[in-house]
């Protein structure tokens, strides 16, 4: 029993039966070192998959933009990556005018390689140092205040 209330749902992908690999039944292609052989190396790298082009052009949109973010404001930025679960990674930028704003990265290893991409300085933390950097405009104070300060409502 789940709770009063709770009746079990529907598994939002019914997959057959054995149709999921065990990690014990894929083939490793490796030396007895732990290293893939050198052929191996060259032949799948020659074989980039539908995935991989995917994630290769996702890596470039998000470095682009990210480059555009930091022309417009001021011509270098900075960036924290965090993790949203099974959204992605959020990229989190703060220009050299304390302009501020974020992308979503289907995945954090992509998120890396498009800050990398960019060229710009990643932080492990937004610490106080970098969110000092910020600079936030009325909308922003609006917004945190809601309607104490005369903002809009916050959407119930």
């Amino acid at each position: 029993m789940r709770g009063q209330g709770h009746a079990p749902g529907p598994s939002p992908v019914d997959l057959p039966v054995g149709s999921i690999l065990v990690m014990a039944d894929s083939k490793q292609d490796q030396d007895a070192g732990g290293t893939q052989a050198a052929g191996d190396t060259a032949a799948a790298a020659g074989k980039a998959t539908g995935a991989d082009k995917r994630a290769e052009r996702r890596v470039a949109k998000l470095a682009r933009e990210i480059n555009a973010f930091a022309k417009h404001h001021g011509g270098s930025a900075e960036g924290q990556i965090a993790h949203l679960g099974q959204m992605g990674a959020r990229i989190v930028l703060v220009g050299a005018d304390g302009g501020w704003g974020d992308l979503v990265a289907p995945s954090h290893a992509i998120a890396e390689r498009a800050a990398e991409k960019a060229g710009i300085t990643v932080h492990e933390d937004f610490d106080g140092e970098m969110a000092a950097r910020v600079r936030t405009g009325p909308y922003e104070w609006s917004r945190m205040a809601g309607i104490q300060l005369g903002g809009p409502r916050n959407a119930a």
